[in-house]
């Protein structure tokens, strides 16, 4: 059994490197993670090595500590953003580095903490981070994010199960939603790409006016921008290099017309966001935006969220997710966006990626905004997606055509 763990693992981090950032001859890549992860980290160092990284740097983070400096460290502290993790990774980004990220959080890391700590500080990365993450959503550079389990996690996702088996059952079900358990991961995530990609051409070409979506708790227009692109699959750098941005996909996405959003939309799973959880919310919109929230737990959080600057209180994506999609048949609630949102249609509050307007990723953020593109410090995938959900494309002579039924593709 061990053994063929350790196969799994080594084919996982061979596919973030390969597939994932595609590591290039003499290039630099940053590793983000927790210290639950660290061997991983040390197998995906070693591999970027072996297949022609310059250079590794690996930024460790540790939960304990996080809920710590919360927990014990001056209110007025979490204003503040080291101004040497801003020159770090701007420096690498302008240098033509990678960024991998191993996500491995705690859902409820930060449950019971003031709530004003939390948005602070995520207004205070956001702000130091500005041009990092403006670079990184134009795809100025390779970037992904993967996951592994921490043992808070697995427990919050399967709590009937003891604690060796919660941490197991959670690896198998990260191979299984990122194709580590077929025989050839890397050419089965190639013909995955070449689908996505397949879907996305398609809706780029209709250029849909709008999109009208219906189900029980919402019935929500979505205007287009002009020349909108839609997106799935890998992405190019500037250089271009492709990689996978997210580990797994199921998504086709675009920007909305920022003021275009009209109607109401509810959540169908929770959101994970700041060490907290927000559940069965809906948030009402007119003229792109958030007029009213609400919301069962986590009001004060989301609302704070919804305050971070005036651009969070507008849209920046739209994802499409077959409800047959695999993670969305695992039938298990990841309280992880980067799995649940690959389970379920979501939208996005806060900034709009570059790339999903036509030249987009060469435009400055003034024009985009005049392209009808939301700008904002944040960007925070909600999921509202179900079997009951239908989405109709509305074309430019006002004529509706199907594109889900049911919760599925009707394309």
């Amino acid at each position: 059994m061990l053994s063929s763990f350790n196969t799994k693992l080594l084919k996982y981090a061979e596919l973030a490197v390969k597939v994932g950032v595609n590591i290039q001859k003499n290039q630099y890549l940053y590793i983000s993670c927790s210290t639950d992860n660290l061997k991983l980290a040390q197998i995906i160092t070693k591999l970027a090595y072996e297949n022609g990284a310059k250079q590794v740097f690996v930024d460790l983070s540790d939960d304990e500590l996080v809920r710590t400096r919360y927990e014990k460290a001056p209110k007025d502290s979490f204003d503040f953003f080291p101004p040497w993790k801003v020159q770090e990774r701007e420096w690498l980004a302008e240098n033509g580095a990678a960024f991998l990220s191993i996500t491995s959080h705690n859902p409820d890391l930060l449950k019971g903490i003031e709530h004003e700590r939390i948005m602070n500080f995520q207004k205070a990365s956001g702000k130091a981070l500005a041009n990092y993450y403006s670079w990184l959503q134009a795809d100025k550079f390779s970037w992904t994010v993967i996951a592994a389990p921490s043992k808070q996690w697995a427990a919050k996702v399967f709590p009937h199960l003891s604690e060796d088996q919660q941490m197991n059952a959670l690896w198998e079900a990260i191979f299984d939603a990122t194709r580590i358990n077929l025989e050839d991961p890397v050419a089965a995530w190639l013909e995955h790409d070449q689908q996505l990609h397949s879907k996305a051409d398609y809706l780029t070409s209709k250029q849909y006016k709008a999109l009208h979506y219906l189900a029980p708790g919402t019935d929500l227009t979505i205007d287009l921008p002009s020349k909108h692109v839609w997106t799935g699959g890998s992405s190019e750098n500037i250089q271009g290099q492709t990689f996978m941005a997210n580990m797994p996909t199921e998504e086709i996405f675009t920007a909305p017309l920022k003021t275009g959003v009209n109607g109401y939309v509810s959540s169908t799973k929770p959101l994970s966001y700041g060490g907290n959880i927000i559940n069965n919310f809906k948030l009402t919109f007119k003229d792109g935006r958030i007029v009213d929230i609400e919301a069962e737990q986590g009001k004060e959080i989301l609302t704070s969220l919804i305050e971070t600057d005036e651009g969070a209180h507008y849209l920046g994506e739209i994802a499409l997710v077959a409800h047959k999609s695999p993670i969305s048949q695992s039938d298990l609630l990841f309280y992880n966006t980067l799995f649940d949102e690959n389970a379920s249609n979501h939208l996005a509050i806060g900034n709009a990626y570059a790339f999903c307007i036509e030249g987009g990723k060469e435009m400055s953020s003034e024009e985009l905004l005049a392209k009808g593109l939301n700008h904002s410090l944040t960007h925070v995938d909600f999921m509202i997606g179900s079997e009951q959900m239908n989405i109709d494309g509305i074309t430019k002579d006002e004529q509706k055509e199907p594109i889900f039924h049911n919760g599925n593709w009707a394309i």
